[in-house]
């Protein structure tokens, strides 16, 4: 019986390679780290979510359940995607995205500007308020943004046909990009599908321009979207839950 082994990198190699995707990540604002978690470990996690019902690509308000507090300690422990989220972050979003032959959308181009505050502030320079699942949203400045990272866990093996994430490697360092020049962008930028194994993250900025297509097999996509941000927030905004 062939048995495949892994070999464990000494800590000045995974030093090394850390370091290279920090400066890759740096330039094009997102990661593919393999083998954050483990098959037994996805499989734990698959078991503490409820299914998407089926006009439902997932849910945004799960963060202050246990065992996802327990995945934030986890995703900050681990040796390489510890060094992707800023000294300091909170987990302030926890999306949980599920897609398949019933669950099937398409996600356009777009950046992910808003936040989830805990209220609505009187601040004339705040933009784009909204309620999703009951939390008040606000597109954030710019600032703000730059400081964040999402890390993405794949609970599923998601390979092109089953509708991965696409982004527009660089398009994080353009600010907030108008729709008018979105076109522009994609056509100047290269585009990369971030194709995942199961127990796989891929790391990213907000700001990176990024859609996913549907999916065209008969497999099932799931993913863990954790969002960390600065601890406090200007104009006397509060985060709507922390971790």
């Amino acid at each position: 019986m062939h048995r495949t082994t892994r070999t464990r990198l000494a800590p000045e190699r995974t030093l090394e390679r850390t370091s290279m995707q920090n400066t890759l990540f740096t330039e094009s604002g997102f990661a593919i780290i393999a083998q954050v978690v483990s098959d037994a470990d996805c499989h734990v996690a698959s078991a503490q979510i409820t299914p998407a019902d089926a006009g439902s690509g997932g849910s945004r308000c799960l963060l202050p359940m246990a065992w996802c507090s327990s995945m934030v300690q986890r995703l900050r422990l681990h040796p390489i995607v510890s060094a992707f989220i800023p000294p300091g972050a909170v987990a302030v979003q926890f999306t949980y995205f599920e897609k398949s032959v019933s669950r099937n959308w398409l996600v356009p181009w777009h950046q992910d500007l808003s936040i989830p505050v805990a209220e609505r502030v009187n601040e004339s320079s705040l933009r784009g308020w909204s309620n999703k699942e009951g939390m008040p949203f606000v597109q954030a400045p710019v600032a703000v943004l730059e400081q964040m990272v999402a890390v993405r866990l794949h609970l599923d093996e998601c390979s092109p046909h089953d509708g991965p994430l696409r982004v527009i490697a660089g398009s994080h360092v353009l600010g907030v990009i108008a729709p008018q020049d979105e076109h522009a962008i994609r056509k100047a930028r290269t585009e990369v599908v971030c194709a995942a194994e199961r127990g796989a993250a891929v790391i990213m900025r907000p700001l990176l321009l990024h859609g996913s297509s549907k999916a065209s097999g008969a497999s099932r996509r799931r993913v863990l979207h954790f969002l960390f941000g600065p601890p406090t927030l200007p104009f006397g905004l509060r985060w709507h839950h922390a971790v």
